[in-house]
This record gives C-alpha cells, structure tokens and sequence, in this order.
C-alpha cells in the first residue's frame, strides 16, 4: 500500500539504514556460534538441567515454528527456506525505506533478519534447524528454541512497540507555517 502522506511532511530519509545489517550480523554469529558450541558439548536429547524449569538439549528441528510440518518427508526445508530468503529480502528492502527517527523499527527489522538468517543457514546446510533451549514446568515442555529464535521474536516485539507507540515519536517535517 502505497503512502499517503504528503513528501513535505515525512521525515527525512534515514541516514545509513543499512548500517543495521551488522545487527543482524551480531545476530547471526552469536546464533551460529551457540549452535556449534552445543553441537560439540551436549548430546543430543539428553537434557542438562541449568535451572529446576530449565534445560539445555540439543534437538534438531526439520519443521518450522513448534515443529510445524516436521514429520514430513523433506519438502518443507526448501518451502521454509524460500520463505526465509523472500523475508529477508523485503525486509532489507524495508529497512533502506526507513525515515530518521525510526531507530525500534530499525532495531526490530534487524533483529528479525539476523534470526531468520541463522536459522536459514540451519536448513539449507544441515537441513534442520539446531535448537537447545528448552523450558518446561512438570511434565510440560514448551518447544525447544535457540538465539535466532529470540531474535525474531524480540524483533517481532519491537515491531508491536513501535506500532502501538513508536508512531508520535517519529519526527515529521512540515512545509506549512504553525497555526497562531
């Protein structure tokens, strides 16, 4: 959908937006970088109690979000990788279309990137995503997850901040005198 608002009244372009990629690269390194460190040190499956509700395991997911479509037989790597690659891509996109000022939504669409691209590497090289994190309270198990999950979802975050309050603090640009 194509912006309403008047050129003479929307901030100045952003400078340097793409300057966030090294969020997002952060993101991914430290991701990365995780996931390799349990990859050599845990077994996989077995859990390492850190906290009485919390564990690391190392778990392999071949599905997306919650193991969705995991039990299938290989299609659904290339379908979340495609998916992973347009996000990016629009997300960069996005990004470079930001006006001064915008600096959550910077944040939040570099955070997302970073994620999705740790996790992308994940599929297309190893064909699963490597997660470790895992909560429970009793016998129940919330989903295992790793840094690039928290990633997309602290950025998913900051997008709902950013909507809800980001909107009055983002500096417009007026070419009509103030109303006496």
């Amino acid at each position: 959908m194509p912006d309403s608002t008047p050129a003479a009244d929307r901030a100045p372009a952003m400078h340097r937006p793409l300057r966030w990629l090294l969020l997002a690269l952060v993101v991914v390194v430290l991701d990365l970088g995780t996931k390799l460190l349990v990859t050599q040190t845990l077994a996989y499956g077995r859990p390492v109690e850190v906290l009485p509700v919390f564990n690391l395991m190392l778990l392999h997911n071949t599905g997306a979000a919650f193991s969705f479509l995991a039990d299938h037989d290989g299609w659904q790597r290339w379908l979340f990788a495609a998916i992973a690659t347009g996000a990016v891509t629009g997300l960069v996109i996005w990004l470079k279309r930001l006006r001064r000022g915008e600096v959550m939504m910077a944040a939040s669409l570099a955070l997302i990137m970073g994620g999705a691209v740790g996790n992308l590497y994940d599929r297309v090289v190893l064909g699963y995503v490597v997660d470790f994190l895992s909560f429970h309270w009793d016998n129940w198990y919330f989903p295992a997850f790793n840094l690039a999950d928290m990633a997309i979802c602290l950025g998913a975050a900051g997008m709902i901040i950013d909507a809800l309050f980001g909107a009055k603090n983002t500096p417009k640009v007026s070419s009509e005198a103030p109303h006496e």
